[in-house]
């Protein structure tokens, strides 16, 4: 994608849904997290680890949350992938994030 440094998979699809072989357009947020699970058709839990402030201690905490992306055949992503996800319009009740990139 122009501009922001990802380049495209060297696998072609066939995937409506895939933001280079497909029409899906991608903005707003990107994330990095690690896939947890990937049973279910097309689609990847990705989990992501933030740090929170806690003010009443001073201190920092450490924070997972669960998302789920679409995955396109092009890229293919598996458990233990870490994975760049970017978001896009809402595929389902819960995936509004597609995975653009696999990291290592």
């Amino acid at each position: 994608m122009v501009g922001l440094g990802i380049e495209p998979p060297k696998e072609k699809c066939s995937d409506k849904n895939c933001p280079f072989h497909g029409s899906l357009s991608v903005r707003g947020r990107i994330l990095e997290g690690i896939v947890t699970s990937d049973k279910m058709s097309r689609t990847v839990t990705v989990e992501l680890e933030y740090v929170r402030k806690v003010p009443k201690y001073e201190r920092y905490e450490r924070r997972t949350s669960k998302l789920h992306a679409h995955n396109p055949p092009c890229i293919n992503a598996r458990v233990g992938d870490k994975v760049k996800i970017m978001e896009c319009r809402r595929l389902s009740k819960t995936k509004s994030f597609v995975v653009v990139q696999k990291l290592g």
